[in-house]
């Protein structure tokens, strides 16, 4: 403690809160970038962040025990969403620069993320060929995500389809052809 002729000061003291490691440990892990880690640490961090906050306002452990689960839930869902929105970004970048190529042409793309939910990406797409009737017009494409795996490059290729409205090129792919795409094509 220090004390002057005018006044005392408390000791500093650090914030002993159960929530603190748990908001560190969520904050090194939405630095990291590892999607699998991401996403579970950020559901059962919140969901124990969220039991130890309302141990603190409630005695019964059934009802700590429900709003532990309902901040879990929330968190994940707002995890989730926000790698949907990530995901379709990205999409819709690959869409724009290959709604621009002719059939047999090549084109770099590039993503990096604000955020670091995800890697930053690139790689090359090409249109495959046109799918077209009427008003309709699409494109099959072929891009890559490329990496240097052990100092040495790496590609991964993936098929997709791009159809064009009033707002300019779409991902249109219904249904993901690789598990690298998941459920989020």
């Amino acid at each position: 403690m220090i004390t002057t002729a005018h006044s005392t000061t408390q000791p500093a003291r650090f914030i002993t809160s159960p929530i603190l490691p748990l908001f560190i440990l969520l904050l090194v892990t939405v630095l990291t970038g590892c999607s699998s880690f991401l996403r579970e640490g950020t559901a059962d961090l919140a969901g124990v962040g969220g039991a130890a906050l309302a141990s603190q306002v409630t005695d019964n452990a059934a009802i700590a025990t429900g709003i532990g689960l309902g901040v879990r839930s929330a968190a994940l869902a707002g995890l989730q969403y926000t790698q949907r929105k990530v995901h379709g970004a990205q999409q819709d970048m690959i869409a724009r620069i290959a709604g621009n190529l002719e059939p047999g042409a090549v084109a770099h793309w590039q993503v990096t993320h604000r955020i670091p939910i995800e890697d930053d990406e690139r790689g090359r797409v090409t249109v495959s060929r046109i799918i077209s009737a009427r008003h309709l017009i699409c494109k099959e494409i072929v891009f890559s995500i490329d990496a240097l795996i052990d100092q040495k490059p790496h590609s991964a290729f993936y098929v997709a389809t791009i159809c064009r409205d009033s707002n300019g090129w779409k991902w249109a792919s219904a249904e993901p052809a690789t598990e690298r795409w998941g459920s989020l094509q």
